[in-house]
C-alpha cells in the first residue's frame, strides 16, 4: 500500500537491503551467464554527478547533447565510420526496432519484410509485431553462422532490409558479414548489424590478432549498427547505441517534439525521457579508457574463454557446442536441466534455456571464479 507517513533513510535502506538480499551481484563472481558487467567505477561517478540531464530534452542541456554526438561519432569510428549518426539508447533492443523501423519508414512496400538468422535477438519479434514488419528467417549452418545463399534465395520485393549478428547471443557467432554487405549492395537493400555484444569486443580482438570477420561500416552493405556501451563497455545500465551510416536514416525515424525547450526539436528515439548521464558516461569511459584500454579488458576475457573452453573439454560427459569466437563458451551435458538446477542451487547464476548452458566472460568475471565454477560442475557431473 502507499504509505500515509514516511519512513527515515535508514529504515528504507535497511528495508530495501533485506528484499534485495536475493539478488545476484556482479562483484560476487557468481554471475556467469549475463551480458552485462560491473560499471566501471569512473563511470558511476559520472552518473551520480549528471543524474539530472534529460536528453530527450536537448533544448535544457545543450552541452549534454553535444557530448552525445561526440560518443556516438567515437563509437562511429571505432566501427569504421569517420561520421555517425544516432543516439545512446535504453539498450539492443531499442537499437535493433529502430533500425527495422528505419528500414520500414525509408521503403515503398505494402507488406514489409526483414531477413535475419534463425541465431537473430528477440528483439526483432517485438519489433516485428510492433511495426507490422513480417520476419523471414535464414536458416543456420554447421558452424551456427547464417546461410548466406539461404539469406539470397529469401529475398523478394518486399524485402525492406537483411540483418547479420556479430556476436550472437547465445554462442557469440559472427555472421559472413561480408558476404551480408555484398549481397545487400546487389539488391540494393540496407543491411544492419546487430553488435550489441561484439561491438565493443571485435574490434579489439582484430587488433589482438584473433581471425573474426569485418562486420562494420567498412562494408558498404552496412547501414546501421546496433552497439551497447553497457555490455563490454562497462558503461552502467542502460546504455545501447544505435549509429546509422546516412542521416536519411535517423530523419526517418524522427517526430516532431515541438513544445520542449528547444522549440523544433525531433525526437528519434523510442523513449522520451531519457537519461543523458548515461550517454555522459559513454563519451567519458571512451576517453578514459581509449582503445588500448579497452583492448586490454578484451584481451583478459579472450584468454580467460579459451583456457575455460580448455578445461571443458577435461570433464568427462562435457561437450562444447563449438569453439568459442568471442569472450563466450557454451557447452552442453546430459541431463542438463538436473545439471543447471544443482548449479543454480550452489548459487550460479546460468541458463540453459538455449539447450546449453553460456558461460561469458565479463570483465567481473576472474579465473579463480571459474575454478570454483568448474569444481561444482565436476561434482554435479
Amino acid at each position: 500500500m502507499f504509505p500515509r507517513k514516511g519512513a527515515s533513510e535508514k529504515e528504507v535502506l535497511k528495508e530495501l537491503k533485506e528484499k534485495t538480499s536475493s539478488d545476484l551481484t556482479f562483484n560476487s563472481g557468481r554471475i556467469l551467464g549475463s551480458m552485462c558487467t560491473q560499471p566501471h567505477p569512473f563511470a558511476v561517478k559520472i552518473i551520480t554527478h549528471y543524474i539530472d540531464r534529460n536528453l530527450g530534452d536537448p533544448g535544457l542541456h545543450v552541452g549534454s547533447r553535444k557530448v552525445e554526438k561526440e560518443a556516438i561519432n567515437m563509437l562511429a569510428n571505432l566501427l569504421g565510420l569517420e561520421r555517425g549518426y544516432g543516439h545512446i539508447v535504453s539498450g539492443g533492443t531499442e537499437a535493433n526496432i529502430l533500425a527495422v523501423r528505419a528500414f520500414r519508414n525509408l521503403s515503398d512496400v505494402e507488406k514489409p519484410e526483414l531477413i535475419l538468422p534463425e541465431s537473430a535477438h528477440f528483439s526483432f519479434l517485438k519489433a516485428s509485431e510492433m511495426l507490422n514488419v513480417r520476419l523471414i528467417w535464414a536458416k543456420l549452418k554447421k558452424d551456427y553462422s547464417v546461410d548466406v545463399r539461404d539469406v539470397e534465395n529469401k529475398i523478394t520485393e518486399n524485402t525492406i532490409g537483411i540483418v547479420g549478428i556479430a556476436g550472437t547471443t547465445g554462442l557469440g557467432v559472427v555472421d559472413d558479414i561480408p558476404a551480408l554487405s555484398d549481397l545487400a549492395l546487389d539488391h540494393d537493400i540496407p543491411l544492419h548489424v546487430d553488435a550489441a555484444f561484439g561491438g565493443f569486443v571485435i574490434p579489439f580482438a582484430k587488433e589482438l590478432g584473433y581471425e573474426i570477420p569485418d562486420f562494420d561500416f567498412r562494408l558498404k552493405g552496412v547501414k546501421s549498427i546496433t552497439i551497447d556501451p553497457h555490455k563490454m563497455g562497462m558503461v552502467p545500465i542502460p546504455a545501447g547505441g544505435i549509429i546509422f551510416r546516412e542521416k536519411r536514416y535517423l530523419e526517418a525515424v524522427s517526430v516532431p517534439a515541438p513544445y520542449l525547450a528547444g522549440g523544433k526539436v525531433c525526437q528519434a528515439t523510442i523513449t522520451g525521457t531519457r537519461p543523458g548521464a548515461n550517454a555522459l558516461a559513454v563519451w567519458a569511459m571512451i576517453k578514459h579508457l581509449g582503445f588500448e584500454g579497452y583492448k586490454e579488458v578484451v584481451r583478459r576475457a579472450m584468454e580467460l574463454s579459451r583456457w575455460f573452453a580448455g578445461e571443458l573439454k577435461k570433464i568427462p560427459g562435457v561437450y562444447l557446442i563449438r569453439e568459442p569466437v568471442l569472450n563466450i563458451v557454451s557447452f552442453g551435458a546430459e541431463e542438463l536441466e538436473r545439471v543447471e538446477e544443482e548449479l543454480k542451487g550452489r548459487g550460479w547464476g546460468i541458463s540453459a534455456h538455449r539447450g546449453y548452458i553460456r558461460i561469458v566472460m565479463m570483465p567481473h568475471v576472474r579465473r579463480g571464479h571459474l575454478e570454483e565454477f568448474l569444481r561444482d560442475l565436476k561434482e554435479i557431473i
